[in-house]
């Protein structure tokens, strides 16, 4: 059994260097979230052809889950160390605003489902749930609690993933509100830039005192059901220890956060979304697949419509209420947004009230059509 374990943990890791030479290549062009979307696209391509070499038959759902909650959990502590009052200030003086917003692009989505279901052979129920943006990692496990077809909201959710992954950060990345690169990241957005400062202890002490905070914020967010606990619960774990611990030092306190992390998460991200494409998803799908691309190229279309006109109201950065409002998932906006230098805070708020707002409203409204749908069918 361990020799079992321990292949496999050496076939996840080999896919993952493999996989990230598409990240490397696509970083050479500059672009910010290069890493991830050329880790997408490369682990997409291997997943998808399964070469004997790389027998990813012993893969089944993707590599391991706890890569991606690595990326995750990094992510999760950058974003805890730049999270601040000004945030939450931006958030309620555009709140009517933004809560319109949030509704329209659950409304439009269920717009889609409706598409979805007239003119292909998947019932309402599924059709519903593929095209509902709650992420590829809780609307199928959601889906099959009411009996939906899990294996087509799971292609659905995944081509639009990748379609957000694959469009939004260029789109967002070609807005000259988009600050450039510097240095590696730190608390408050600071850059590290020095060998001593990050050789010194206090950094080193101060990051594993955020890393605690991001374990109990796991902890706390995985047992109160948050999305994405590694990546949510992380992230709110670290701020309230960063905020604490610059109100009694006096200052905010820097960490010691070198940029290659960032890069690391994102390869991780990438490389696990990538690892889910197979063969079998597209086997008999040939509709589905031509309509869930159609409709979530619609819906990318209109969530960018909507962050302009957010931005154009509110004086958000573009690039801010662009990734805020995509129809992805929390982890893959929230990685562009560090490495785009959005308002990262802004983005995972919003993205993860839209999850709330999704989780709270639509399994019961879905519960309701379900019953009311198999009531109609038994008097008929």
């Amino acid at each position: 059994m361990k020799i079992i374990k321990d292949s496999r943990l050496f076939q996840n890791i080999f896919f993952i260097l493999l996989s990230s030479m598409g990240g490397y290549l696509l970083s050479l062009t500059g672009m910010s979230i290069g890493w991830m979307v050329g880790t997408l696209v490369m682990a997409g391509f291997l997943s998808f052809h399964e070469p004997a070499w790389l027998n990813m038959k012993t893969f089944k759902k993707g590599i391991q889950p706890y890569w991606r909650h690595i990326g995750q959990a990094i992510i999760g502590i950058t974003l805890g160390q730049q999270m601040s009052m000004s945030v939450l200030e931006t958030f309620e003086n555009n709140f009517v605003i933004i809560t319109i917003m949030l509704l329209l692009s659950i409304i439009f989505a269920m717009l889609c489902g409706v598409i979805l279901w007239r003119f292909s052979n998947a019932d309402m129920l599924t059709s519903l749930f593929s095209t509902t943006p709650g992420g590829i990692s809780a609307m199928p496990s959601i889906a099959e609690e009411v009996g939906a077809n899990t294996v087509t909201v799971s292609l659905v959710q995944m081509i639009r993933i990748f379609l957000v992954v694959g469009t939004v950060p260029i789109l967002a990345h070609s807005s000259n509100e988009v600050v450039n690169e510097t240095g590696t990241i730190a608390a408050g957005g600071e850059s590290v830039s020095s060998v001593t400062s990050m050789l010194q202890f206090y950094p080193a002490a101060w990051t594993i005192a955020l890393i605690l905070g991001s374990c109990a914020g796991y902890y706390l967010g995985n047992r109160t059901k948050l999305p994405a606990p590694w990546l949510v619960g992380g992230m709110l774990g670290v701020a309230v220890v960063q905020m604490l611990g610059s109100l009694l030092h006096g200052s905010t306190i820097t960490s010691w956060w070198p940029h290659l992390l960032i890069v690391l998460a994102q390869i991780l991200i990438g490389a696990s979304i990538g690892s889910r494409l197979n063969k079998k998803m597209f086997s008999g799908t040939k509709n589905i697949i031509i309509l869930g691309s159609l409709t979530s190229t619609g819906m990318i279309i209109v969530m960018a419509i909507l962050g302009f006109g957010v931005s154009e109201i509110t004086h958000i950065q573009l690039v801010t209420t662009l990734l805020a409002f995509a129809p992805g998932g929390v982890a893959e906006m929230a990685t562009t947004s560090v490495a785009l230098h959005a308002d990262s805070a802004f983005v995972v708020t919003v993205q993860v009230m839209r999850l709330i707002s999704i989780f709270l409203i639509m399994p019961p409204f879905f519960r309701l059509l379900n019953r009311q749908t198999t009531a109609k069918t038994a008097t008929r």
